[in-house]
């Protein structure tokens, strides 16, 4: 009995070897893989012996290929010396931030140094104004004494023999007066 839907297509010995093993590695009966790859030609609407798809793929995947041992060498080129040299900047600027932290400590110790010296100046010079007034007060009483003992030498001297011992006394509390009131 024949069916109506059925119909036979005639192939050589190695067609059909090659269609068995495609339906045995697909898992699927000859008349199924048959009936799918019919499908599939149907609604991809390429041609069976249009080997362009093939070589599209094999061009595509060499287009590909290419592509990534390009990426590769650039990174090679650029970005791996990049990756080192930003390594390297670590480093250095590691080292700078330690060498900066120590000329910070230093410099903060130097300036408390410096404000001691600056408080001590200050304190010597305060010393040394001190001394100074001291010394012009010694200088201005020098000069009252002296001027003091030249008026008692001069008034002696004009007093010669014969004045009276009333007067010596007057110039002799005149001179202590002027003493004590330096």
């Amino acid at each position: 009995m024949k069916q109506l839907d059925t119909s036979s297509i005639r192939f050589s010995k190695p067609v059909n070897e090659k269609l068995e093993k495609l339906a045995l590695g697909f898992k699927r009966s000859k008349k199924e893989l048959f009936t799918q790859m019919v499908d599939y030609f149907y609604r991809s609407k390429k041609d069976p012996s249009d080997f362009g798809d093939e070589v599209l793929k094999r061009e595509l995947s060499s287009g590909i290929s290419r592509i990534i041992s390009f990426i590769k060498q650039q990174e090679k080129d650029f970005l791996l010396p990049s990756y080192t040299d930003v390594g390297l900047l670590k480093v250095a600027m590691a080292q700078s931030n330690d060498k900066l932290t120590k000329i910070d400590t230093h410099l903060t110790r130097e300036s408390e140094v410096n404000t001691a010296l600056l408080k001590n100046t200050k304190s010597i010079i305060g010393g040394i104004r001190v001394l100074i007034n001291h010394q012009r007060q010694k200088d201005e009483l020098k000069e009252q004494f002296s001027e003091l003992l030249e008026y008692y030498i001069h008034s002696r001297e004009e007093m010669g023999w014969t004045t009276a011992n009333a007067k010596k006394e007057q110039l002799i509390e005149h001179v202590r007066q002027s003493l004590n009131n330096m």
